[in-house]
């Protein structure tokens, strides 16, 4: 057997026990860093090892415990657990600099956390088993709990609260859809639902839906898909700038979840099922993409806006993977990696902005000095023209190829909402752009006391923002290939058959006497 699909969860286990067992160590956190950048070398190679197995399309299952899939625990990789994997390595790189900057030090237990969290996001995108995604999701959050609330205390505890409760509640939520699922279907593992709830006799699809209904519900919160997203702006406002960055991913996951099972649920050999919710899902993306629009409008604060910009780029990935076409998908897992990097860039970048204006920090309504503003205002630009959709960068060449992609009978409300969207963001930043380094204090403006706290950002954050920022324009400059990648990858998740194959066909290589 193959042990490669199961190193992205087990190498940064290892790390993060291994930064545990160092952390008290004389010069403790030269050791944790040395062990976290060594996890992150061994995990690079295990998932670019990944990446080239799964290219020509190639599907990988592993049985945990050498259990038969439908029995036991089993982890596929596919191109698009490979995508995810690979864009959430290279995300992570860029958080990680930019803690080991100096953040890490005020943090109890980061880097055995960071790595933690690393293991719950890789293990939900190989996970082949639905209850298996509960775990990973648990392991996720309960990493990210504390990275939110490393070295925080007042309105930060508050709002951290807030956070885990929800969480909590979304988690029992499911479990409970989880019972039901297993009371009707007898199976948890996704290739074998597949057909099964396709099967299902009329009295049982009833309260099948109602499950499914609860499991969608959930990964829609997670996802921070409207109304359920009202926990997101101020967790990500108040978490510190490299955990925001890596947070990036986390509304993705939700969405990678409502992607994996549509195309495996609810397909067109789906029978009852086929198309489930497609177009509540649909709507509510349209309606979460203008809410986010005037979120980014409405804020006071950079990092408040960009994690609107973050509800909305999540909510525009909900309108092309309910589309359901091809050129859609495609369009679809391009945008997600590019909305990843560059709103973790931009959480950077308003650190940046923050550090310099001292007592100021990012309230855009605050007139205050801004010393040394051409390195942070040109970061500040690339990032704002790629995230609103201009040319050339990433984010116009995915709206442009979604926009192409859309089928005629929802081109206009398609159309209308992703441009509409896109001119209220540009408004947005450019507003943010004018108050924070065009406007300079008068004598008649009042200026909060001469920046005491303020201090200029370290060498290694602004190589780390630079390093996100460059991501997203390498993506632009090949986007050709990409593009060929997302669209195989939309071709496998839209013919299933391959998946559920390889899963129920995988030979256990125990043989009892």
């Amino acid at each position: 057997m193959n042990h490669l699909p199961i190193l992205p969860i087990l190498i940064p286990l290892i790390g993060g026990a291994l930064s545990l067992f160092v952390e008290h160590r004389r010069h403790g956190p030269v050791v944790q860093r040395s062990v976290a950048w060594a996890a992150m070398a061994a995990l690079a190679i295990a998932v670019g090892l990944l990446a080239v197995r799964t290219a020509d399309g190639s599907i990988s299952a592993y049985l945990l415990g050498d259990w038969p899939a439908r029995l036991g625990i089993v982890l596929v990789a596919d191109a698009l657990a490979s995508w995810m994997l690979v864009t959430t390595l290279l995300l992570a790189a860029g958080c990680l600099l930019h803690a080991c900057a100096g953040w890490d030090r005020r943090a109890p237990h980061f880097h055995a956390l960071f790595q933690f969290q690393l293991a719950g996001i890789n293990g939900a995108f190989l996970t082949g088993d639905i209850f298996n995604l509960f775990v990973f999701f648990e392991v996720m959050l309960i990493a990210s709990y504390g990275l939110l609330l490393s070295g925080g205390r007042g309105l930060r505890m508050r709002i951290g609260l807030h956070y885990v409760v929800f969480n909590v509640s979304a988690s029992t939520v499911f479990l409970i859809a989880l019972g039901l699922l297993y009371a009707v279907a007898g199976s948890l593992n996704m290739a074998e639902l597949g057909p099964r709830l396709a099967a299902l006799p009329p009295d049982h699809q009833a309260l099948a839906g109602s499950a499914l209904a609860l499991l969608l519900l959930v990964f829609c919160a997670k996802a921070a898909l409207g109304p359920l997203y009202l926990w997101l702006p101020e967790a990500y406002t108040r978490a510190p700038a490299a955990v925001a960055a890596l947070f990036a991913i986390m509304t993705k996951i939700g969405l990678y979840a409502v992607l994996r099972i549509s195309s495996l649920w609810f397909g067109a050999q789906a029978g009852v099922f086929a198309g489930f919710a497609q177009d509540v899902l649909l709507w509510a993306g349209i309606a979460t993409v203008v809410l986010a629009a005037f979120g980014v409008l409405g804020s006071t604060r950079l990092r408040m806006m960009i994690s609107y910009l973050v509800i909305l780029s999540a909510a525009t990935l909900f309108i092309a993977f309910a589309l359901g076409q091809p050129g859609t998908l495609a369009a679809g897992l391009y945008y997600l990696a590019h909305s990843s990097f560059v709103a973790a860039a931009l959480f950077l970048v308003a650190d940046l902005i923050r550090r310099r204006r001292g007592r100021a920090s990012d309230h855009k309504d605050v007139i205050a000095p801004l010393p040394g503003k051409s390195v942070p205002g040109l970061l500040f630009l690339v990032a704002a023209v790629s995230i609103a959709g201009l040319p050339p960068l990433s984010g116009f060449l995915a709206k442009a190829a979604l926009l192409a992609a859309v089928p005629p009978a929802w081109t206009a409300w398609v159309w209308a909402t992703i441009l509409g969207s896109s001119l209220l963001v540009i408004i947005g930043l450019t507003r943010a752009g004018i108050r924070l380094f065009w406007r300079v204090p008068g004598d008649e403006d009042h200026v909060p006391h001469p920046n005491p706290s303020a201090a200029p950002a370290r060498p290694t954050e602004t190589v780390a923002t630079v390093l996100l920022l460059a991501l997203g324009v390498g993506m632009s400059v090949f986007a050709g290939p990409l593009m060929r990648h997302t669209e195989a990858i939309a071709t496998q998740l839209l013919d299933p058959a391959q998946y559920v194959e390889q899963v129920r066909t995988t030979p256990t290589q125990l043989r009892a006497p």
